[in-house]
């Protein structure tokens, strides 16, 4: 039977008795043994009476195992739903319950707490821990280990994945099977991969750049890949002798740069790095170019869409933007209103239509209708530019937009700003309530190891640099920004913590 996204990443291995993957301990998994347990792991689901269509959750830590279960997922035709580890019980009984999953798999230790909300689900629960081990694993013991595979076309779902939910309920993203595949056979091709590429994963795969960029690449292109279990700076150096392309988020590489271990040496036979999943700094992309001699390839995603846009694998990546559109991605950016095109330079929200793009927000047909405008573009939420020279710059979201006394101010701008002055490591800009302006500015300073930066000095920079009405009313010093697991800054969070700064 047809299976077109099993067919394309899974199938080709079965016979394939080469290095899949390269562990920590110094194991290995083959994709042939890797496709015996993933088979095994499809019957246990179908076992456990789902079946194709039907939705599976997952908050468990990253393990070949775990990688299995997406496997099995697409190979009996269920619907994968990876959720983030840090959740909490009430978080994922909000998952289960929304998505109408039928089992949950957890880490052991977890398996007390989410008794009760697998139960009042009507959820099965079983177990899968780090090492591998637990309820499900000792249930695959003896399975069959090939699995009559589910017929799925490309537009039946392949997974869901939720949004972060900083504004309201988290939204369940359906991704079809035509959504991922899509996406990694365009990547394949625009980040040159082949079977003797090596990638340096050290990236949770309860997200999409973890799994359905890097795995799906990786498994499209029949590499090898070095999964480690989280990220690890002596793991990473230890590591990048044996790899050849590494997928980060910005704080591997600043990092890697803060450790005198990291050089040019070390990277000599590397082709790529990869960044994403959060805005990388200009200063960042310039040390690790002086460093190493690599330029990092930054590009553009999201849960709804996966990659939309990458600088170019030749020509210049250009620090501080995500290039262009992928090929088969139509981008645009519009007036937020009337979703007509803005003049080149002028900022506008990102607009997005292509095969990568999602089907819609499960059980929210109002929502989807809204996201979408009429000739099928999607609306990212995403607020950007194009420069003269056609690359995407992002500056923000649209709902960390602040307006102050009716004047539209983008965070983005001011942060350029206070990120070059003396002393300072990064920064944030908010808008937080403001009882003559509606809104009025706040900018949150990290300072640099060491350094105490200077205020008056900093205000005197930006005084000079943009109109009054963008200046900030204030600056507050923390030692970090909050930041979620795949490194973007929490603004919302920060808008909570000073939302009664300018307060009367």
């Amino acid at each position: 039977m047809a299976n077109k996204l099993y067919d394309a990443l899974f199938a080709p291995h079965e016979n394939n008795t080469g290095t899949f993957l390269h562990l920590k301990d110094g194991g290995q998994v083959t994709y042939e043994a890797f496709l015996r347990l993933a088979a095994q792991f499809a019957n246990v689901i179908t076992d456990m009476g789902l079946v194709a269509g039907d939705r599976l959750a997952v908050q468990v830590a990253k393990s070949p195992e775990a990688l299995a279960v997406y496997a099995a997922c697409v190979r009996s035709g269920v619907i994968f739903l990876p959720l983030n580890t840090a959740y909490t019980p009430v978080e994922v009984d909000y998952f289960v319950g929304n998505s109408g999953a039928k089992l949950v798999l957890c880490d052991g230790a977890s398996a007390d707490a989410l008794a009760q909300v697998a139960a009042q689900n009507e959820a099965a629960l079983m177990t899968l821990d780090a090492d591998g081990s637990g309820s499900f694993a000792e249930a695959a013991q003896g399975k069959p280990t090939d699995f009559a595979t589910a017929e799925r076309d490309g537009g039946d779902l392949a997974a869901f994945l939720y949004t972060s939910g900083t504004t309201g309920r988290s939204k369940g993203a359906m991704l079809t099977q035509d959504n991922l595949l899509s996406n990694a056979r365009t990547l394949v091709g625009y980040w040159r991969f082949t079977s003797d590429d090596v990638l340096l994963h050290a990236l949770p795969i309860f997200h999409t750049h973890g799994l359905f960029v890097a795995m799906n690449v990786s498994l499209l292109s029949g590499c090898s890949v070095i999964f480690l279990p989280a990220f690890n700076v002596d793991d990473l150096i230890g590591n990048m002798p044996d790899a050849t392309t590494m997928m980060g988020v910005p704080t591997f590489y600043t990092r890697l740069l803060d450790d005198p271990r990291f050089t040019g040496e070390l990277t000599g036979h590397m082709r790529l790095f990869v960044s994403g999943s959060a805005p990388l700094l200009a200063e960042t992309h310039e040390a690790f170019e002086a460093r190493t001699g690599h330029r990092i390839l930054e590009r553009y995603g999201m849960t709804e869409t996966n990659m939309n846009t990458s600088n170019p694998y030749d020509g210049e990546r250009r620090a501080g933007t995500v290039g262009f559109p992928l090929p088969g991605v139509e981008v645009r950016v519009a007036e937020p209103d009337s979703g007509i095109e803005v003049a080149a330079g002028d900022i506008g929200v990102i607009e997005v239509r292509g095969p990568n793009v999602f089907k819609g927000y499960w059980q929210m047909p109002e929502k989807t209708r809204e996201e979408f405008r009429d000739d099928g573009f999607f609306i990212t939420g995403d607020l950007g530019r194009l420069d003269e020279d056609g690359y995407i710059h992002i500056v923000g979201r649209q709902k960390d937009l602040i307006i102050s006394g009716g004047y539209n101010i983008y965070p983005k701008e001011i942060e350029l700003i206070l990120d070059e002055q003396d002393g300072v490591l990064e920064s944030a800009v908010i808008g937080v309530p403001h009882p003559d302006f509606g809104e009025g500015v706040v900018g949150v300073i990290v300072p640099q190891p060491g350094k105490t930066p200077d205020p008056d000095a900093i205000m005197a920079a930006i005084n000079g640099e943009v109109a009054r009405f963008k200046q900030p009313k204030k600056l507050v010093m923390l030692d970090e920004l909050p930041r979620n697991t795949m490194g973007k800054v929490q603004k919302n969070a920060l808008r909570d913590q000073f939302s009664d700064l300018l307060a009367g």
